[in-house]
């Protein structure tokens, strides 16, 4: 496919002038990628502290916990983990990977002055923002915090205050908040897949895209063919709550002794089928951006050409297909059809393979590499890491006899964290330290970035390889007292270890912060391009003009990794020097 180049890289919009059209409401892809950053930090931060209280009440289950009055409950922990899994998986993983990095990112990668939509790419952030503000006000509505899981299965999300606590005003806050993250997702997916294709720079082919630029452009048609399905399911579980139809609430449905007469005809499954549709594409919104990331990186940090660049491609793209062919998998316990079983459980096992790929492929990139162990380095080798070791529990929960007995247990979790949840964070974690001197000429604090490293990665092991032994002992999830049941209290000692790796694992993210906030001040200055990389946003200043290229279209002459090229004076090759221009060793 040829490069898009002319009219449309100019910048759209002039200079913003005031504080105002500055920096809050800035129509600049770069200041709003930062806003998403930040609004990812903020939730992460959130959800983290939840998931605190959540441990605390798991190992210590009579503890009052802050924001509760009274006893504690198992309707409180129980919205702990709804508010947990909700903040981190919609606010986190989908906002800072996709919306934070690559509205940075992405048009400075190909060339562009600006998103193809500007104005468009602002409502996108507030309306994010708005969704962020819903979420946060269900635990100070009346009722509190909803308590029917991240997944809000109905009817239990559907009845509204009769079903407990939190399924009043706190639950109908969530259902607001979810549309209006689901409209902000499908602004930002039209934006990215528009620059992508009509922005790039003059020999910019999509061959010679950074596999960041396919990885957030592969994360922007999943969004919008995902987040569009769960518009309309949130929409209608909306109706089920407030306007009395039936949509996912069962005919003769009794609740505390009560027949709940006025709904009649609905599917609580049809729920689990549209939410699943989504959320399993949502897994890789969460985790492409990342291999993006990571492969890029590694690539770096390697000094060597990306190992099967057009594989790499072409696996992304193939998780992304399959990725809307296995959202029955969740559903094993339903009780669908052996036969129906069958055929998730075969898609699901299919989805290995282009994983199996990329996972070779990033292994014989660093393969003989002169590997250059920096901070960013060692996130991107955690992120394969993670997501390897997490990916392999996935196989036994591909087969249905065997979820069967362990979907309900800590297995699952366990399994999640590490290949979505965890993994996704570390490739945001590579990212900081890959792109924070381009986006503040300073560069953070390598000491600090590895001690931090050295603690969250085995801390991350510490604390989710344990929850695996839960689950095949069968511990169930979603239990708030372990104490409660005769055959888990023997586990405890177990709860305590991961409780202990949580609490250290957690208070070390704040060696990330102090680097954060200290180097922006007195970080050691970074050059133009401190890392000696090929791709175009290391041919502008640091931090970048507010038109990236400062009115000049860069041309392109190959592909993003040429590294190591034999025969000339540097071992790397820029994308936009002339292939005239470049100085070999015999200094022609």
């Amino acid at each position: 496919m040829a490069a898009h180049a002319g009219a449309g890289h100019g910048h759209v919009h002039a200079p913003p002038e005031g504080f105002i059209w500055k920096y809050i409401f800035s129509k600049d892809h770069k200041v709003i990628g930062i806003q998403y950053y930040l609004l990812a930090v903020v939730a992460v931060f959130t959800g983290m502290a939840l998931s605190v209280l959540m441990r605390i009440h798991l190992v210590w289950p009579s503890v009052k916990l802050p924001l509760f009055g009274g006893d504690p409950t198992p309707e409180q922990y129980l919205a702990l983990m709804t508010m947990h899994g909700t903040i981190m998986v919609f606010m986190v993983l989908t906002t800072a990977p996709q919306s934070g990095f690559g509205n940075y990112f992405l048009p400075i990668q190909i060339g562009a002055a600006d998103m193809a939509f500007p104005t468009l790419n602002m409502m996108s952030f507030w309306t994010t923002f708005i969704s962020f503000v819903c979420l946060i006000a269900a635990f100070f509505v009346e009722g509190g915090a909803p308590i029917s899981g991240w997944t809000a299965y109905s009817p239990l999300s559907t009845l509204g205050s009769i079903a407990g606590p939190g399924e009043g005003l706190g639950q109908t806050m969530w259902v607001i908040s979810i549309a209006f993250f689901c409209a902000a997702s499908l602004m930002g997916a039209i934006n990215f897949i528009t620059t992508t294709i009509d922005l790039r720079a003059r020999g910019l082919t999509m061959m010679r895209l950074p596999l960041t630029v396919w990885a957030w452009f592969i994360t922007a048609i999943l969004s919008l063919l995902a987040f569009g399905v769960l518009l309309s399911a949130g929409i209608l579980m909306l109706l089920d709550r407030t306007a009395g139809t039936s949509f996912f609430i069962p005919g003769g449905l009794v609740v505390s002794g009560v027949v709940q007469k006025q709904h009649t005809g609905g599917s609580p499954l049809l729920w689990q089928h549209l939410f699943w549709f989504f959320g399993h594409p949502e897994v890789y919104i969460a985790i492409v951006p990342g291999m993006g990331v990571a492969s890029h990186t590694l690539s770096i940090f390697a000094r060597k050409p990306v190992f099967g660049y057009r594989a790499m491609v072409y696996a992304m793209s193939a998780i992304g297909i399959l990725g809307f062919m296995v959202w029955g998998h969740h559903m094993f316990v339903s009780g669908m059809s052996p036969y129906t079983g069958f055929a998730f459980s075969l898609m699901t096992m299919a989805i290995g393979v282009p994983s199996a790929i990329k996972t070779f492929n990033w292994l014989g990139t660093l393969w003989g590499g002169q590997i250059r162990f920096t901070s960013a380095m060692l996130y991107a080798i955690g992120f394969v890491t993670l997501f390897v070791s997490g990916g392999l529990s996935g196989l036994f929960l591909a087969q249905p006899s065997v979820d069967l007995y362990l979907h309900q247990t800590y297995f699952v979790p366990a399994h999640f964290h590490l290949v979505m949840g965890v993994a996704a964070i570390f490739g945001m974690f590579t990212a900081t330290y890959l792109w924070f001197p381009k986006a503040t000429g300073r560069k953070l604090n390598e000491t600090l970035g590895k001690l931090h490293f050295w603690i969250t990665l085995p801390g991350t092991y510490a604390i989710f390889m344990p929850m695996h032994f839960l689950g095949l002992a069968g511990a169930e999830r979603r239990y708030a007292d372990s104490t409660a049941v005769q055959y888990l209290p023997a586990l405890q000692p177990i709860q305590y270890f991961i409780s202990i790796a949580a609490f250290i694992t957690i208070a070390a993210q704040l060696l990330f912060v102090i680097n954060l906030v200290w180097s922006l001040k007195f970080g050691e200055k970074a050059e133009k391009n401190p890392w000696e990389a090929t791709t175009l946003e290391w041919i502008i200043p640091s931090p970048p003009p507010f038109d990236n290229f400062a009115g000049h279209e860069p041309s392109v002459y190959r592909g993003p990794y040429e590294y190591g090229a034999p025969g000339y004076k540097e071992d790397y090759l820029p994308q936009d020097v002339e292939p005239g221009k470049l100085v070999t060793e015999a200094g022609d």
